[in-house]
């Protein structure tokens, strides 16, 4: 780990695809050479739909760095997944949030955000302010 503290970004989705996909425009849009870490952690370990308790816990080891952990989710199972993963206290780094933001947007702002050099909270509010954006 090096003395640069990063927040980490894990995207979960029940499609790895989907995941992987959101990850890409994230990075992409953030600048493509960030060195913001983002995991994406969709679908089983057999690469199917669904969510992994394992595949989520992977991710977010892999993008720890010190600065905490923010973890975006789709829908569904994928939130319980990480509510108990959250609740168990030992399979997640310490300071990973649950982020309350919409998957696409929310992943765009925490990674610009992060990339910024941006806290945890500033990553966190940052997704969630998402929710407001206007398209019409």
């Amino acid at each position: 780990m090096s003395d640069d503290k990063t927040v980490g970004i894990v995207l979960v989705s029940h499609s790895a695809e989907v995941a992987t996909s959101v990850a890409e425009l994230a990075k992409g849009l953030a600048g493509g050479g960030t060195s913001v870490p983002v995991a994406p952690a969709g679908g089983t370990e057999g690469g199917g739909l669904g969510t992994s308790a394992e595949l989520i816990a992977a991710a977010a080891a892999f993008v720890d760095r010190g600065a905490g952990v923010a973890v975006l989710t789709d829908l569904g199972s994928a939130v319980l997944t990480v509510k108990a993963l959250l609740a168990e206290g030992d399979e997640l780094p310490a300071n990973t949030r649950l982020v309350d933001a919409p998957f696409v947007e929310g992943a765009v702002a925490a990674v610009v955000t992060a990339a910024a050099g941006a806290d945890l909270a500033a990553v966190e509010a940052a997704a969630a302010e998402a929710y407001t954006y206007r398209k019409a």
